[in-house]
């Protein structure tokens, strides 16, 4: 029998979208092993979840190192320690050092609330009002040392509203989200999906030309 597919996932927050993930390798859909859980936040929703689980966690509290540089370095150490085959980025808000990135590119993808390239960091629904945009969406994406720059795997595309604030389009958005991270992370478990270095994406050994796009729990080309 071959080894399970070994994911450990990063998280500051809630963590629905690492929720979305158990839920998906409890129903059979997603062939993958949790192997960590990790969190700079003690007090993460997603420990709890991973408690819940059985799924092993750690904290990394950043006031306990002097550096983000010597923070990065020991959390990839960590991670190196666990063994993943991927690493998750879901909902961890914090800038990675690209030396301590750089032997993960490849193996670690982030989900961002926005049509990338459009609206890299923070307030990405705000920032789509603002602009009077008719549509929003999330991107599943290659984590580089560039912020919400690596190449983009898949997106998923929801219509903006009129009267939509920032609540209700994050809250819209969510469901899509964790089918859009789900899906992604299944191709890679199932070694269909890769990096094609430097900037590009594989499926099934052919470039893709644009980013697959979310249809119901699938994506498409």
């Amino acid at each position: 029998m071959p080894s399970p597919f070994r994911i450990a996932v990063l998280a500051s927050g809630r963590g629905s979208n690492l929720q979305a993930l158990i839920a998906a390798r409890d129903a059979g859909e997603l062939p993958v092993e949790f192997v960590a859980v990790g969190s700079d936040k003690a007090g993460a929703g997603a420990l709890d979840l991973a408690k819940t689980a059985g799924i092993p966690s750690f904290v990394l509290n950043p006031r306990d190192f002097a550096t983000r540089r010597d923070y990065d370095f020991e959390l990839f150490a960590r991670l190196d320690a666990i063994g993943a085959d991927l690493l998750v980025l879901a909902g961890f808000m914090r800038i990675i050092d690209g030396d301590a990135l750089k032997p993960w590119v490849g193996r670690m993808i982030n989900i961002h609330p926005s049509l990338l390239p459009k609206y890299r960091g923070l307030h990405t629904h705000r920032r789509a009002l603002e602009a009077g945009d008719t549509e929003h969406g999330a991107s599943v994406h290659y984590v580089t040392a560039e912020l919400d720059g690596g190449p983009v795997i898949a997106q998923a595309l929801i219509d903006i509203h009129a009267g939509d604030d920032e609540h209700s389009l994050a809250q819209r958005l969510l469901a899509k989200e964790h089918r859009l991270l789900t899906a992604v992370t299944r191709l890679i478990a199932e070694g269909r999906l890769a990096l094609a270095a430097p900037d590009g994406v594989e499926l099934d050994g052919e470039r893709l030309a644009t980013p697959l796009r979310l249809a119901g729990d699938a994506l498409t080309g």
